[in-house]
């Protein structure tokens, strides 16, 4: 029996353009003179450097640490002389700089001792520990660590797993060709998920324009030990998507600001599948992925690429044409461009598209939104793209929020059937953008504030512990004056504070004592005559002193 699938609002139909990238096999792309490795290859804290200018290293040797729960390790593609760490250019619209390590090969392409995880006899976390450690992340786009999303939390399973083949994105074959070359290895990665989760549900879906793709996945699942059900769902844009796709096998949607987790269902791209096979299964970490190359080409294919590749080197691969007008890091739809193709391929990096203006005419010039809604019915997220293209234009970013900007999954639907040519999704990026950086300087601000109150508290505190210690040390001066013996004939508290003004003038007459004026014996007469002068000023200004002021007359 067939399972029932169902719709999601919204979404597209762009042309496909497959057909010229996934008709050709996969070619494994040859090793490039220098390899560029960015630190920040994935969501969450860059990875450490753990290596220096001048080392030399080995295929698939550690080079950055992952930094915390919310990171991943990164590993050199290849062996060669480490050549440069610090700021270098990485796939990013921006086109800023951003840490990398640079490695000169030494053409061997020689591995470090890789050895197979039995990842049945080990402790769960410390399996998802050493999968964190060989740099597996998503490679369906968001690059999200992959050991944070094989914790299930405290339920300690999750009942259904899917595997998204949908590739729903034109012109992108890699997922395609994958699954149609390597669907055993996709499945054994599965197990794996599959074991760390405790789904006791798996599904594969795959959208019906692969059929290739589909057919090679059910011969692989029939071979394995556990129930798993490869599912063909229309072919519509953005049907790749994770929620679109739990929506789409399951008919459950994703609750605003929760996780797909939180209805118990996991979402994992076949890539990631296979490099989690690889890992565990053969010892390698993740240090090349398939990347389609296609568009204005001379031959539109599949390379297997280590991350580090300049996208030069790759478009040279698939024959360079004249006439090209840029370059896309994906597909048309979500895709960035690039700011320079000398930046390296990433774990991010699922297709290298040229453009022409023949295949990507420019877009006409934008013009004021004229309210039709059009954004609204294509969104597949439910928004009103309207009113954030409103909202964020203006700077208006608490409404943005309170209309679930951040539910957008920059798909480019919007952008795609507005009327007016406006370039939507780069609003809303813009948004997302200041709101982050807003977030990350009121942290900062708090931070300051707390600091500063803390300094206060300590001061305050500091004062109030010196003023108890003086208190203390006045109270035991009393206290020891109270105990010691009373002189010989005095009894009353009165005769003791009488004592101890007598000695307070005795010392004070002591002390003038001490500074009595010195030879004052045969003064000539004009010195003595100055000192009358002066004696007399004094004794003017004391009696002076102790008339009373007179009133004011007025």
């Amino acid at each position: 029996m067939s399972r029932k699938l169902f719709k999601f609002k919204g979404g597209v139909h762009p042309p496909e353009h497959k057909a010229e990238s996934n008709k050709r096999p996969i070619h494994t792309a040859p090793l490039p003179p220098k390899l560029v490795i960015p630190l920040r290859q994935h969501i969450g804290n860059p990875a450490k450097p753990v290596v220096e200018v001048g080392d030399h290293v080995l295929k698939g040797q550690l080079i950055g640490a992952a930094d915390g729960y919310i990171s991943t390790a990164v590993h050199a593609s290849s062996s060669g002389t480490v050549t440069a760490i610090g700021p270098a250019l990485v796939p990013h619209i921006s086109g800023l700089p951003d840490d990398c390590i640079t490695i000169e090969v030494d053409g061997r392409d020689e591995w470090i001792a890789r050895t197979p995880l039995d990842y049945r006899a080990m402790e769960p976390a410390n399996l998802r520990m050493r999968l964190r450690d060989m740099g597996i992340a998503g490679l369906g786009g968001a690059v999200f660590p992959s050991a944070v999303k094989l914790d299930p939390g405290a339920a300690h399973h999750c009942p259904t797993l899917i595997i998204n083949g949908g590739e729903c994105e034109p012109w992108i074959t890699c997922d395609d060709l994958l699954m149609r070359t390597r669907a055993d290895g996709i499945l054994q990665g599965v197990a794996i998920m599959r074991h760390l989760l405790g789904s006791t549900e798996v599904l594969v879906g795959i959208e019906d324009n692969k059929p290739e793709a589909i057919a090679a996945m059910r011969v692989a699942a029939a071979k394995m030990d556990f129930p798993v059900e490869v599912i063909a769902v229309p072919a519509h844009y953005p049907g790749g998507g994770a929620k679109q796709m739990i929506e789409v096998l399951t008919g459950k949607q994703v609750p605003s600001g929760k996780l797909s987790t939180d209805i118990g269902i996991q979402v994992f791209n076949v890539g990631t599948a296979y490099a989690l096979a690889r890992a565990v299964h053969h010892g390698e970490p993740l240090i090349s992925r398939l990347v389609t190359v296609t568009g204005h080409v001379l031959r539109p294919q599949n390379f297997e690429v280590l991350f580090g590749t300049p996208l030069h080197w790759l478009i040279a691969l698939a024959g360079e044409r004249g006439g090209t007008t840029g370059v896309l890091m994906g597909g048309p739809m979500m895709g960035l461009p690039m700011p320079n193709l000398d930046v390296p391929v990433v774990k991010a990096t699922n297709c290298i598209l040229v453009k022409s203006a023949e295949l990507f005419p420019p877009l006409p010039k934008a013009l004021p939104c004229i309210r039709c809604t059009r954004c609204a019915d294509a969104c597949p997220a439910e928004l009103q793209p309207q009113e954030l293209f409103r909202f964020a234009k203006s700077g208006d970013f608490g409404r943005a929020q309170e209309y679930h900007l951040f539910d957008c999954i920059e798909c480019g639907c919007c952008s795609y059937v507005c009327p007016s040519h406006i370039p939507l999704v780069d609003y809303y990026r813009y948004a997302k953008s200041e709101i982050w950086a807003r977030e990350k300087e009121k942290r900062a601000s708090d931070l300051a504030r707390d600091r500063h109150e803390f300094r206060l508290f300590r001061l305050e505190r500091e004062k109030k512990e010196k003023a108890e210690k003086l208190a203390a040390k006045a109270q035991a001066k009393r206290a020891e004056m109270a105990t010691e013996p009373a002189a010989e004939g005095a009894a009353s508290d009165t005769d003791a504070k009488k004592a101890l003004i007598a000695a307070a003038l005795a010392r004070a007459q002591a002390k003038k004592a001490e500074v009595a004026p010195k030879n004052t014996d045969n003064l000539s007469p004009d010195t003595q005559h100055e000192i009358e002068e002066i004696e007399a000023r004094r004794a003017k200004i004391r009696e002076l002193a102790r008339q009373p002021l007179s009133e004011d007359k007025s």
